[in-house]
């Protein structure tokens, strides 16, 4: 168990750190497709680097799909979220410390936040959370399960992430990750802070609703 919420711990913290850390440091420089295509690379080598040891969840949202089809433990799903989220705050602690210590631009102004209010209402931000969480934990469902091709996916789950970050990112940031959206919002303070729960709500709502697609989908499958 040890082994596993250490993978989780440091793999968070790298999605944080690595990604968030992109968008951070170069969002305006290299422009939003950079950005999404850092979350998805970041993910695809954690899928091939943690994976044999927790499974990469790297995502509270993911681990509740897993722990609603039963694939963890609840107590153990419980653990994850711990570890996840101690890593997603000391990552955006670190992303912290070199903006305001080591003379480093924050190229998004808000150390990598979502928020919504510029390019979409609360309600909009909500709606396309729920809808990207689903399709992105939808696809880690569906291609690890045991009749897919499991060498292959890492490339299909990054690839999802990234494209969920092209559509997400102009409109309100980009969440799908419960302790991704913590983090930051937690260092950052003010109105991210206090729009926080909408990043972290509907990501969970999402993954809940991925798990009953997919179960739907294999049921369909299995009397086809």
């Amino acid at each position: 168990m040890a082994r596993k919420l250490a993978a989780e711990f440091v793999g968070t913290f790298a999605l944080v750190f690595l990604a968030v850390g992109t968008a951070v440091v170069g969002i305006k420089t290299h422009g939003t497709g950079f950005v999404a295509i850092a979350f998805g690379l970041v993910l695809v080598l954690g899928v091939y680097a943690i994976g044999p040891i927790s499974g990469c969840h790297v995502n509270p949202a993911v681990t509740l799909a897993m722990v609603i089809e039963k694939r963890l433990p609840p107590l153990e799903g419980l653990y994850y979220w711990v570890a996840q989220f101690i890593g997603a705050i000391v990552a955006a602690g670190v992303l912290k410390l070199f903006v305001h210590s080591f003379k480093v631009t924050d190229e998004t102004g808000a150390l990598g936040t979502d928020g919504w209010g510029t390019n979409i209402n609360g309600v909009g931000a909500f709606i396309l959370e729920v809808i990207l969480t689903l399709l992105f934990v939808l696809v880690i469902l569906l291609a690890t399960d045991h009749a897919a091709n499991l060498a292959l996916a890492g490339v299909a789950i990054g690839a999802t992430l990234t494209v969920v970050h092209l559509v997400g990112i102009p409109l309100d940031g980009t969440s799908v990750n419960p302790a991704r959206a913590l983090g930051p919002a937690l260092w950052e303070g003010g109105t991210p802070l206090h729009q926080v729960w909408l990043f972290m709500l509907a990501p969970w709502v999402g993954g809940a609703l991925a798990a009953f697609v997919y179960r739907g989908l294999r049921r369909e499958s299995a009397t086809a």
